[in-house]
Formats: C-alpha cells, sequence, structure tokens
C-alpha cells in the first residue's frame, strides 16, 4: 500500500459482507478471483480496522472442503495485501459435526499496524482486554468468551431440517468508540412457489420473526447498549407476487400440475400475442426471465420498490442508499460475471444495516460524502452466486468521545 496510513483523520472502518459458499464447490478458479477482488477493495478504501463476515464457510460439502477452509484464512492472513494488518482475530464455526450449533459463520478481523490501543470485549468477564497478536478460533466456538454464538430454534424453520442459520456478535472498543458488529445469516425462499402465493410471503414472516429475534438479544439488558452494525446474507427477496404481476402484466398464466400428486408443479406465463413467447417460467427452483437486463439496468434499482422487508425495522434499523444491482443469485461460471442464474428472481440478499446510533457515527456531519461508499465487490468478474458487499466510511477523531469514556474503551485488561 502506497503511502504511510495514519489514522489522524480518523479510524477509516471497512466492512464486508460475504456468502463465500460457491468458493468452495470451485476454489481453483474462483478463490483467486474472489481473493484478487477483495485485495483491491482493501487497498483501494486502505481501513484502519477491517471486519469481513462470511456465511455458508465450507459450501455444501463441509466434510469435503475443510481443508480449503483451512488454506482460504491461511492466505487471508500471510497474504502480501494484509501485511500491514499487524492484529487479527478469526472466528471459523467449523463444527459441523455438531447439528444443534452449527451455523458455518466465519467472521475475519483485521486491524492495522498503525491502530493504537484496540480492545475486544470479553463477555464472560464482562471487560475490554487489548487485542494483541493474531489470533484463529474454530471448533469450540460455544465456549469462546469473546462472541456470542447462537442457532435459530429449529422451529423458526421446520422444512429445512439442517439449517445453518443464526448469527455471531463481537464487540470492539476503538479509542474512539465502541460498538458491536454482528454476523448474521437468516433463511432463503425454499420454493418460489410457494414464495409467489401471498404478499409479502411466507419466507419473509420467517426471516422478520428471526431478525426480531436477533434485534432483542443484542438490545437487552445483559450487556450495556451500543451502536451496532449488522451485516451478512439476510436472504431478503423481493416481494414475489408483486415483481412477477409487474414482469408479467401483459401475460397470461398456464399452470401446470404433476401427475401424480396433482400440487402445482410450474407456472408458464405466455405473451397474448407475439407466437405466445415464453416470458416467465416458474418452479420450485427455477426463475427464468426473458430479459435479465431488467436486474441490471440501473443497476436495478427500479426494482428496490419491491424490497420491502426491511421495511417493518424502520425504527431499529436503518441502510445507506443501495446503487448497485442485486446481490444474488449469480451465476457461478466463472467467465460469466455479470450474469444471473435462472434459479431466484434475482434480490438484495447481503447488506449492511446500522443501528440509529450507528448510523450517527457514520454520517457525522464532518464527515466528507465521499469518504462514505456502500458497493458490491467485483461487479464485472465472477465471484460465486453472491457478490460481496462492502461499506467504507470514516470515525472522525473524537466522534464517541463521550462514549469512548463510558465504555472504559481504553482500559487495558
Amino acid at each position: 500500500m502506497a503511502g504511510k496510513l495514519t489514522a489522524a483523520q480518523g479510524t477509516g472502518i471497512l466492512l464486508v459482507t460475504a456468502n463465500v459458499g460457491s468458493l468452495f464447490e470451485d476454489p481453483d478458479n474462483l478463490q483467486k478471483t474472489w481473493l484478487r477482488e477483495f485485495y483491491q477493495t482493501v487497498q483501494t478504501h486502505r481501513p484502519h480496522f477491517l471486519a469481513v463476515h462470511c456465511q455458508e464457510v465450507g459450501g455444501k460439502n463441509y466434510e469435503a472442503s475443510m481443508s480449503h477452509v483451512d488454506s482460504f484464512v491461511k492466505e487471508l492472513l500471510s497474504s502480501d495485501a494484509m501485511k500491514e494488518y499487524s492484529r487479527a482475530r478469526v472466528y471459523l464455526d467449523e463444527n459441523y459435526k455438531s447439528q444443534e450449533h452449527f451455523t458455518a459463520l466465519g467472521s475475519f478481523y483485521f486491524i492495522h499496524e498503525s491502530l493504537k490501543n484496540i480492545h475486544q470485549f470479553d463477555f464472560k468477564a464482562k471487560k475490554f482486554k487489548k487485542v494483541v497478536g493474531k489470533e484463529t478460533y474454530s471448533e469450540t466456538l460455544e465456549s469462546t468468551p469473546t462472541l456470542e454464538k447462537e442457532k435459530f430454534p429449529q422451529d423458526y424453520f421446520p422444512e429445512c431440517k439442517w439449517s445453518r442459520k443464526g448469527f455471531i456478535r463481537t464487540r470492539w472498543a476503538l479509542p474512539d468508540c465502541s460498538f458491536d458488529l454482528v454476523n448474521i445469516h437468516l433463511f432463503h425462499d425454499a420454493s418460489n412457489l410457494v414464495a409467489w402465493e401471498k404478499s409479502p410471503s411466507v419466507y419473509s414472516g420467517t426471516r422478520q420473526k428471526a431478525l426480531g429475534y436477533v434485534l432483542d438479544r443484542i438490545t437487552d439488558q445483559r450487556y450495556e447498549k451500543l451502536p451496532f452494525y449488522l451485516f451478512g446474507d439476510f436472504n431478503f427477496r423481493l416481494d414475489s407476487k408483486q415483481v412477477i404481476e409487474t414482469l408479467c402484466s401483459a401475460a397470461t398464466m398456464q399452470t401446470v400440475r404433476a401427475a401424480d400428486t396433482n400440487e402445482v408443479d410450474k407456472l408458464i406465463f405466455r405473451e397474448s400475442d407475439n407466437d405466445r413467447k415464453v416470458v416467465l417460467q416458474l418452479e420450485k427452483k427455477m426463475f427464468s426471465y426473458v430479459n435479465q437486463d431488467v436486474f441490471r439496468e440501473n443497476n436495478g434499482t427500479s426494482l428496490l420498490e419491491y424490497d420491502k422487508e426491511l421495511s417493518v425495522f424502520k425504527d431499529r434499523l436503518h441502510e445507506l442508499e443501495i446503487s448497485f444491482p442485486p446481490s444474488y443469485p449469480y451465476s457461478e461460471d466463472s467467465s460469466q460475471g455479470k450474469q444471473y442464474m435462472n434459479t431466484r428472481c434475482p434480490a438484495w440478499c447481503d447488506r449492511i444495516l446500522l443501528s440509529s446510533s450507528a448510523r450517527d457515527l457514520v454520517l457525522k456531519p464532518e464527515n466528507e460524502e465521499k469518504s462514505i461508499v456502500y458497493d458490491n465487490i467485483g461487479p464485472n468478474v465472477c465471484m460465486g452466486d453472491h457478490k460481496p458487499v462492502f461499506l467504507s466510511f470514516r470515525i472522525t477523531a473524537g466522534a464517541g468521545k463521550p462514549n469512548a469514556n463510558k465504555h472504559k474503551c481504553c482500559v487495558v485488561q
């Protein structure tokens, strides 16, 4: 990195969320590209404090992919691009044999050598301790005192027997302020046909319940309330019924039922004229729309009116303006960087959300607008089925000073 990075202008923060499941299915092709784009983002924004929240670490075939996870972590910790980050904490939920606890979440934190006095909260001892050196924790996250981890109760999503959805929370104290960082993975849409049945969909309700549960946990009375940044794969989807009715407004619908069960197998929407051309074919795991450009033109932002799942939490959670295309589901073909798969309606699944007090830290009046960037990583290359999403900003010197003293940020344990 050119030039000396100092914290005189405040503390540069870079938050990244990345569902990395694809990387472990095809490590030879995807991992190199993914890391190159990630390092490029780090070099562009040059944060003092970098947090990367990963979901689906190890991919679908977790047992077979474990060695790939280890090499991915080693590469991140030892790479030339990250050599100025002298302290690191890595938390990997690798204990896939423990079905009642396993979340496949991975949280990575890197601290630049120029940033002094960084402390991390010990939830058992209820105090901040100075962060020194590089440490990796896996297998036994349940007993690791510097984090809180929970998997959602099984009855939240009964149709998915081995759901790995949950969250991990860590708490940090910089010289100027303290905050919580929460890695989260919410439930997906199991079937496009079910998702389209009503507005909002049944899956939207499940995610709402789980997100409410997390918010209640991280703001309860056990610990002092701090600003928090909640970033991960929320699996938020566009309102299927409304999107399909808009995209297929001039089409007629044909229902195809399974011969043996008489259940709806697929829906085919055709143009009334024009040789009855198929506009959309919808199946449990197929969303094949005739014109993908609608999701890319102007970054797909005309569809944001159907992105409604966050509105339920508008008093508790905030987000900067989205100006990047839907982050999922991209083709996993390494030559198709901008193409979506015909499996789901593209949606902004990967997000960075802020509490009111966290938003105030980002949007301080003295913070120049251009120093705040909310965007995706690797827009033109294949990063797997999810594009990582990042938020870069500065916490100005003294921004949370009353806070900082109150939270004993600078007490070295």
